[in-house]
C-alpha cells in the first residue's frame, strides 16, 4: 500500500515552508487498523530522559506548561468499509490503562525490517507522519519501566533497514517542492517550519515497512509500505516532549496516513479515536462508527483542509444562547480553546450556575491559564453544570467533562472551566473529547460521536 509523508498543520501561526513526498503501494482488501494510544506525561511516559522536569499534575505549573505547549502546537498549518478481518499495529490494538498526566495521546508503532517501535504523538490537527532519524538535533530520551528501567527511544537509521528507501524528487504526487530539488533524481527533503518559538521539523522523505497484523483468530501478517519524514532536526517545542519520538499526523490532507491508506484501498476513508476517561484509549483506521452515533458535517475548505464543525448552540444548564462558530477537532491539543463572544458567553452562562465562589485572587503571575476557577475545600462537594454544544444538523454534544481540577499552596485547591480565550481560530481540544468515540468520517465528510467505554488491557505494555 502507499503512505506518504505529511506535513505539519498549523492554526495559529501557519507553515512557512512544507516539502514532501511518498511510497509505494501494495494491495489488501479493506481492513480496518488500530494501534494502542497513551497520554502524555501518564506514568508510563514521565520517565522519558528531556522533559523529567515535568510539574505534578494537578499544579498550576502543570497546567501552565499544557497551555503554552498548546499555544506552540495550535501554531501549526491547520490550514463504510467491507466487513473483512480488521487490521492493527503489530503491537496490538488494546490499551493499557495508566494514570493520566495530560490529555495528549501516544501511540506506539513499529517500522522497518528489524522491526523497531516508536513511541509517536497522534494529531488530528496535522498530515505530516515524521520519526526522528539520522538525528542532528532530536530528543535522546525514553520511557521509564514499571521497575525503574529506562527503555530508551529508538532513532529510525535508514542504512539499518533492509526495506527502506528513499524518495526521490521525480516522486511528482508526493514531493511537493520539485522545484527546490537540485535534480530530479536527488532525495526529497520535507520542512515543516512555524513562526511561533521556533518550532519545526526538517530532514527528508523516506518509505519503510509499517508492521500490521489481521486482529482475530487467525492472526497474519499484513505488513504496509508507508512514506515518512526522516526527521534530522527539530526545534522548539519538540525538544521539550512535544512529540519526542515522532509525531503521526491524521489530518486530512491526501498526505496523510489515513488518507493514503484509503486511496489505496486498503480501508473506507474513515478513522476513530477513543478518549477514556482512565486516559487510555484507541484509535482504528477504517472505522466509520455505528448508525446510532449522532454526527455534523465538516466545513470543508480545498486550502488546508481541517475537522472544522459548526457549533449553533450553546446550552449550560438551562440556559440557551444561539451564537454559531466554528471549531476544529484537534486531539493534538490539550484544552479547548475559543473566540469571544462565545468564549465569554459559555464562561458567564457557567459561571451562573456553579454553586461556589469565583476564585479572583489570581495575581498577575499566576501559572493558572484559566478564568474561569471556583474554590473548594476538601469536605466541599460542587454539582458541576452540563454543558452541551448543538451542532449544525441538530445533534447535541454533550460535554462530559468540562472541569480541570487545580490546586496550588499559593492559590489553594480549585474547580476551573478547562476552556482558555483565543486570539485566532477554535479548537476544541482533548479535554472535550473524554468519554466519546470520535468518528473522523472523511467518506462522508462528517464527524461521529458516541459516548464509549474505552477501557482496555494492553497486553504488551504490561512489562512496561
Amino acid at each position: 500500500m502507499a503512505c506518504t509523508e505529511h506535513g505539519h498543520g498549523s492554526v495559529l501561526l501557519g507553515l512557512v515552508l512544507l516539502s514532501l513526498a511518498a511510497s509505494q503501494s501494495c494491495c489488501y482488501g479493506l481492513s480496518t487498523f488500530g494501534f494502542d494510544i497513551h497520554h502524555r506525561f501518564s506514568d508510563q511516559i514521565k520517565g522519558m530522559l528531556g522533559i523529567d522536569d515535568v510539574p505534578q499534575k494537578g499544579t498550576p505549573q502543570y497546567y501552565a506548561v499544557m497551555a503554552h505547549r498548546d499555544r506552540v502546537f495550535r501554531g501549526r498549518r491547520l490550514a463504510g468499509a467491507d466487513h473483512h478481518s480488521p487490521l492493527t499495529f503489530a503491537a496490538g490494538n488494546d490499551t493499557h490503562q495508566i494514570a493520566s498526566s495530560g490529555f495528549l495521546h501516544f501511540a506506539n508503532v513499529s517500522v522497518g525490517t528489524p522491526p523497531l517501535w516508536f513511541l509517536v504523538a497522534l494529531d488530528t490537527g496535522s498530515d505530516l507522519f515524521w520519526l526522528p532519524c539520522d538525528c542532528i538535533s532530536c530528543v535522546h530520551g525514553g520511557l521509564r519501566t514499571r521497575t525503574g528501567k529506562i527503555l530508551k527511544f529508538n532513532t529510525y537509521d535508514l542504512d539499518k533497514s533492509s526495506t527502506s528507501n528513499e524518495v526521490s524528487c521525480n516522486n511528482s504526487t508526493f514531493c511537493r517542492q520539485r522545484q527546490q530539488c537540485p535534480s530530479a533524481g536527488s532525495t526529497c527533503r520535507y520542512q515543516v517550519d512555524y513562526l511561533s518559538n521556533d518550532t519545526s521539523s526538517r530532514g527528508f522523505v523516506v518509505e519503510d515497512v509499517l508492521h500490521l497484523i489481521t486482529d482475530d483468530d487467525q492472526t497474519k501478517d499484513a505488513d504496509t509500505r508507508i512514506a515518512f519524514g526522516c526527521g534530522q532536526v527539530q526545534t522548539g517545542v519538540f525538544l521539550n516532549g512535544a512529540a519526542p519520538n515522532g509525531l503521526f499526523g491524521l489530518g486530512m490532507d491526501n498526505i496523510s496516513v489515513p488518507s493514503i491508506l484509503a486511496r489505496e484501498g486498503l480501508i473506507s476513508n474513515s478513522f476513530s479515536m477513543c478518549f477514556g476517561s482512565d486516559s487510555a484509549g484507541r484509535i482504528t483506521f477504517g472505522d466509520t462508527g455505528s448508525p446510532d452515533q449522532r454526527k455534523t458535517p465538516f466545513n470543508v475548505r480545498k486550502l488546508h483542509p481541517t475537522y472544522n464543525i459548526t457549533i449553533t448552540k450553546i446550552i449550560v444548564e438551562d440556559s440557551v444562547a444561539d451564537l454559531e462558530f466554528h471549531a476544529i477537532f484537534d486531539s493534538g491539543t490539550s484544552f479547548t480553546y475559543i473566540n469571544d463572544p462565545a468564549y465569554t458567553r459559555i464562561g458567564e452562562m457557567y459561571n451562573s450556575k456553579v454553586k461556589a465562589k469565583r476564585h479572583s485572587s489570581q495575581s498577575p503571575d499566576s501559572n493558572i491559564p484559566f478564568d474561569y476557577c471556583y474554590d473548594i475545600s476538601i469536605s466541599q462537594t460542587i454539582e458541576v453544570p452540563f454543558l452541551n454544544l448543538t451542532m449544525k444538523g441538530g445533534d447535541d454534544y454533550y460535554v462530559m467533562d468540562p472541569i480541570i481540577q487545580v490546586s496550588s499552596e499559593e492559590e489553594g485547591d480549585l474547580l476551573c472551566l478547562g476552556i482558555q480565550k483565543s486570539d485566532s481560530v477554535n479548537i476544541i481540544g482533548q479535554n472535550f473529547m473524554t468519554g466519546y468515540k470520535i468518528v473522523f468520517d472523511r467518506d462522508n465528510m462528517n464527524l461521529g460521536w458516541k459516548e464509549t467505554n474505552c477501557e482496555y488491557i494492553s497486553p504488551l505494555l504490561n512489562h512496561i
